[in-house]
Protein backbone atom coordinates (compact mmCIF):
# COMPACT_ATOMS: atom_id res chain seq x y z
CA UNK A 1 0.00 0.00 0.00
CA UNK A 2 1.57 3.49 -0.88
CA UNK A 3 1.54 6.40 1.64
CA UNK A 4 -0.97 8.11 0.10
CA UNK A 5 -3.37 4.84 0.07
CA UNK A 6 -2.77 4.60 3.48
CA UNK A 7 -3.59 8.50 4.40
CA UNK A 8 -6.60 8.00 2.65
CA UNK A 9 -7.43 4.89 4.35
CA UNK A 10 -6.51 6.19 7.67
CA UNK A 11 -8.62 9.43 7.65
CA UNK A 12 -11.46 7.99 6.14
CA UNK A 13 -11.48 5.65 9.22
CA UNK A 14 -11.56 7.82 11.49
CA UNK A 15 -13.90 10.29 9.31
CA UNK A 16 -16.30 7.62 9.68
CA UNK A 17 -15.98 7.14 13.32
CA UNK A 18 -16.01 10.84 13.99
CA UNK A 19 -19.54 10.90 11.97
CA UNK A 20 -20.84 7.87 14.27
CA UNK A 21 -19.60 9.62 17.15
CA UNK A 22 -21.39 12.94 16.23
CA UNK A 23 -24.84 10.97 15.44
CA UNK A 24 -24.35 8.84 18.99
CA UNK A 25 -24.22 12.61 21.08
CA UNK A 26 -27.10 14.09 19.05
CA UNK A 27 -28.84 10.84 20.31
CA UNK A 28 -27.48 11.39 23.62
CA UNK A 29 -28.62 15.07 23.50
CA UNK A 30 -32.36 13.99 21.97
CA UNK A 31 -32.82 11.71 24.95
CA UNK A 32 -31.68 14.17 27.76
CA UNK A 33 -33.97 16.46 26.49
CA UNK A 34 -36.73 13.87 26.28
CA UNK A 35 -35.98 13.22 29.87
CA UNK A 36 -36.48 16.97 30.87
CA UNK A 37 -39.70 17.48 29.05
CA UNK A 38 -40.82 14.27 30.29
CA UNK A 39 -40.38 14.92 34.09
CA UNK A 40 -40.13 18.72 34.60
CA UNK A 41 -44.19 18.41 35.64
CA UNK A 42 -43.17 15.74 38.43
CA UNK A 43 -40.28 17.71 39.73
CA UNK A 44 -42.28 20.73 39.92
CA UNK A 45 -44.95 19.12 42.34
CA UNK A 46 -42.12 18.77 44.96
CA UNK A 47 -42.58 20.49 48.26
CA UNK A 48 -39.22 23.03 47.54
CA UNK A 49 -38.54 24.35 44.31
CA UNK A 50 -35.36 22.23 42.17
CA UNK A 51 -33.92 23.13 39.18
CA UNK A 52 -34.51 20.63 36.48
CA UNK A 53 -33.24 21.76 33.10
CA UNK A 54 -31.32 21.03 29.82
CA UNK A 55 -28.83 23.62 28.49
CA UNK A 56 -26.81 23.68 25.57
CA UNK A 57 -23.06 24.49 25.38
CA UNK A 58 -21.91 24.51 21.94
CA UNK A 59 -22.06 21.95 19.46
CA UNK A 60 -20.08 19.19 21.64
CA UNK A 61 -21.21 19.90 24.89
CA UNK A 62 -24.47 20.09 26.78
CA UNK A 63 -25.94 20.44 30.40
CA UNK A 64 -28.69 18.65 32.47
CA UNK A 65 -28.86 19.67 35.77
CA UNK A 66 -31.01 18.66 38.56
CA UNK A 67 -31.22 19.68 42.46
CA UNK A 68 -28.31 20.43 43.38
CA UNK A 69 -26.06 18.65 40.55
CA UNK A 70 -24.97 19.37 37.01
CA UNK A 71 -24.29 16.57 34.62
CA UNK A 72 -22.09 17.72 31.57
CA UNK A 73 -21.90 15.54 28.40
CA UNK A 74 -18.95 16.41 26.10
CA UNK A 75 -17.94 14.76 22.86
CA UNK A 76 -14.50 15.12 21.98
CA UNK A 77 -13.32 15.64 18.82
CA UNK A 78 -10.43 13.76 18.16
CA UNK A 79 -10.81 9.60 17.25
CA UNK A 80 -8.63 7.30 19.85
CA UNK A 81 -6.77 3.95 19.12
CA UNK A 82 -7.09 1.82 22.06
CA UNK A 83 -3.81 0.82 23.57
CA UNK A 84 -2.40 -2.69 22.86
CA UNK A 85 -2.47 -3.39 26.75
CA UNK A 86 -6.17 -2.67 27.12
CA UNK A 87 -8.70 -5.15 27.95
CA UNK A 88 -10.52 -4.73 24.95
CA UNK A 89 -7.78 -5.71 22.52
CA UNK A 90 -7.54 -9.21 23.95
CA UNK A 91 -11.15 -10.14 22.62
CA UNK A 92 -12.06 -12.62 18.95
CA UNK A 93 -13.98 -9.02 17.93
CA UNK A 94 -10.80 -6.88 17.53
CA UNK A 95 -8.45 -10.07 15.97
CA UNK A 96 -10.39 -10.07 13.48
CA UNK A 97 -10.78 -6.49 12.44
CA UNK A 98 -8.25 -4.11 14.43
CA UNK A 99 -9.37 -1.16 12.61
CA UNK A 100 -12.47 -1.58 15.25
CA UNK A 101 -10.32 -0.28 17.67
CA UNK A 102 -10.71 3.26 16.57
CA UNK A 103 -12.95 4.87 18.73
CA UNK A 104 -15.02 8.32 19.51
CA UNK A 105 -15.21 9.35 23.11
CA UNK A 106 -18.38 11.18 24.71
CA UNK A 107 -17.76 11.48 28.76
CA UNK A 108 -19.74 12.63 31.38
CA UNK A 109 -18.95 14.83 34.39
CA UNK A 110 -20.53 15.71 37.18
CA UNK A 111 -19.81 19.24 39.32
CA UNK A 112 -22.23 20.96 41.85
CA UNK A 113 -24.46 23.41 40.54
CA UNK A 114 -23.24 25.80 43.13
CA UNK A 115 -20.11 25.52 41.76
CA UNK A 116 -21.50 27.39 38.42
CA UNK A 117 -23.56 29.00 40.13
CA UNK A 118 -21.21 31.03 42.54
CA UNK A 119 -18.47 31.20 40.11
CA UNK A 120 -16.59 29.47 42.46
CA UNK A 121 -13.47 28.34 39.47
CA UNK A 122 -11.45 26.29 41.69
CA UNK A 123 -14.22 23.49 42.79
CA UNK A 124 -13.81 20.24 41.20
CA UNK A 125 -15.74 18.22 38.98
CA UNK A 126 -15.54 14.53 38.48
CA UNK A 127 -15.40 12.44 35.05
CA UNK A 128 -18.00 9.82 36.23
CA UNK A 129 -17.76 7.88 32.41
CA UNK A 130 -16.55 7.78 29.36
CA UNK A 131 -18.15 6.16 26.09
CA UNK A 132 -15.96 4.97 23.76
CA UNK A 133 -17.80 3.96 20.37
CA UNK A 134 -16.21 2.74 17.28
CA UNK A 135 -17.85 2.74 13.00
CA UNK A 136 -19.69 -0.11 13.81
CA UNK A 137 -21.81 1.66 16.96
CA UNK A 138 -20.27 -1.07 19.23
CA UNK A 139 -19.12 0.51 22.88
CA UNK A 140 -18.24 -0.03 26.12
CA UNK A 141 -17.89 2.15 28.89
CA UNK A 142 -15.02 2.75 31.57
CA UNK A 143 -16.92 4.85 34.39
CA UNK A 144 -18.13 4.32 38.34
CA UNK A 145 -19.83 1.79 39.79
CA UNK A 146 -23.00 0.42 38.00
CA UNK A 147 -22.09 2.67 34.71
CA UNK A 148 -18.71 0.89 34.35
CA UNK A 149 -20.34 -2.64 35.69
CA UNK A 150 -22.83 -2.80 33.42
CA UNK A 151 -21.76 -1.24 30.10
CA UNK A 152 -18.66 -3.32 29.20
CA UNK A 153 -19.12 -5.46 26.54
CA UNK A 154 -17.74 -4.43 23.24
CA UNK A 155 -18.42 -7.12 20.78
CA UNK A 156 -22.09 -7.43 20.92
CA UNK A 157 -23.28 -4.14 22.55
CA UNK A 158 -24.59 -1.57 20.21
CA UNK A 159 -25.91 1.71 20.79
CA UNK A 160 -29.40 2.92 20.26
CA UNK A 161 -32.04 5.46 21.54
CA UNK A 162 -32.77 2.69 23.93
CA UNK A 163 -29.39 1.89 25.09
CA UNK A 164 -28.57 5.52 25.12
CA UNK A 165 -31.51 6.33 27.97
CA UNK A 166 -30.64 3.66 30.40
CA UNK A 167 -26.63 4.90 30.62
CA UNK A 168 -28.14 8.75 31.16
CA UNK A 169 -30.48 6.96 33.65
CA UNK A 170 -27.61 5.05 35.23
CA UNK A 171 -25.52 8.31 35.76
CA UNK A 172 -28.21 10.31 37.20
CA UNK A 173 -28.52 7.56 39.58
CA UNK A 174 -24.81 7.21 40.26
CA UNK A 175 -24.95 11.27 40.94
CA UNK A 176 -27.69 11.31 43.20
CA UNK A 177 -25.80 8.37 45.51
CA UNK A 178 -22.60 10.20 44.99
CA UNK A 179 -22.97 12.59 47.73
CA UNK A 180 -20.95 15.47 49.13
CA UNK A 181 -19.13 15.08 52.06
CA UNK A 182 -17.67 16.87 54.68
CA UNK A 183 -13.81 17.30 54.10
CA UNK A 184 -11.47 16.39 56.48
CA UNK A 185 -11.28 19.42 59.68
CA UNK A 186 -7.29 19.48 59.22
CA UNK A 187 -7.60 20.61 55.67
CA UNK A 188 -9.84 23.12 56.51
CA UNK A 189 -8.74 25.03 59.71
CA UNK A 190 -6.16 27.15 57.98
CA UNK A 191 -7.66 29.92 55.71
CA UNK A 192 -5.82 33.31 54.51
CA UNK A 193 -6.33 36.75 55.41
CA UNK A 194 -7.11 37.37 52.09
CA UNK A 195 -9.29 34.60 51.16
CA UNK A 196 -11.64 35.55 53.87
CA UNK A 197 -11.36 39.30 51.89
CA UNK A 198 -12.25 37.43 48.84
CA UNK A 199 -16.20 37.01 48.52
CA UNK A 200 -17.45 33.56 49.32
CA UNK A 201 -18.61 33.19 45.21
CA UNK A 202 -14.54 33.43 44.35
CA UNK A 203 -12.89 31.56 47.44
CA UNK A 204 -9.89 29.84 46.62
CA UNK A 205 -11.41 27.27 48.95
CA UNK A 206 -12.29 24.56 47.16
CA UNK A 207 -15.47 22.18 47.04
CA UNK A 208 -15.85 18.92 45.52
CA UNK A 209 -17.93 15.56 46.40
CA UNK A 210 -14.61 14.21 47.85
CA UNK A 211 -12.23 16.73 48.72
CA UNK A 212 -10.26 15.18 50.84
CA UNK A 213 -10.87 11.61 50.26
CA UNK A 214 -9.36 8.79 47.36
CA UNK A 215 -11.89 9.23 45.17
CA UNK A 216 -10.77 5.87 43.37
CA UNK A 217 -12.55 3.89 46.91
CA UNK A 218 -15.69 4.94 44.45
CA UNK A 219 -14.64 2.81 41.51
CA UNK A 220 -15.89 -1.31 41.17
Amino acid sequence: MTLIQTLIQKATLKQEVYHKTLEVFGLFRQVTTDFVVRNRRRVAKAQYQIRFEFKERGDFQFELRFGSDILIFMMHTNIFELPRDHEIMKCTYIHEDKSRTYCGNIMIFNFLADSFDYNRSNDLGYCIARIFINRDLHYFIEGKREIGLLYNNFPTSILSKKEIASIVDSAILYTLNFDLLTPPFDQMKEVTVQEMKTQLDTMSIRTGKRIGYRFQADEP
